[in-house]
């Protein structure tokens, strides 16, 4: 996965607050994973125009942190999601 590429949720997949767990969870297909606050932040850009390089400048922005320790993390967690078949990834 490259910084240049455009993640998104899939048809079937969003995100929800979940009023039992007092959580913000993500819902897929027979799949329920409960989110953390940087997890939520991530995924609130995935707009299908957002580069993974823009969506991380813009968490190194609010965080106010250097891009370069935000970028790998960012790509990591969407890595995972994409395996699990959470999110989706055009090429740009």
């Amino acid at each position: 996965m490259q910084p240049q590429n455009v993640p998104y949720l899939p048809r079937g997949v969003r995100t929800q607050f979940d009023k039992l767990r007092q959580v913000e969870v993500l819902l897929g297909p027979e799949r329920v994973l409960i989110l953390d606050q940087v997890g939520v932040a991530v995924l609130e850009r995935l707009d299908g125009v957002a580069s993974l390089r823009g969506i991380s400048q813009a968490l190194s922005d609010v965080y106010d942190a250097p891009l370069d320790v935000i970028e790998p993390d960012v790509i990591a967690f969407v890595q995972d999601l994409r395996e699990k078949g959470m999110v989706h990834v055009q090429p740009h």
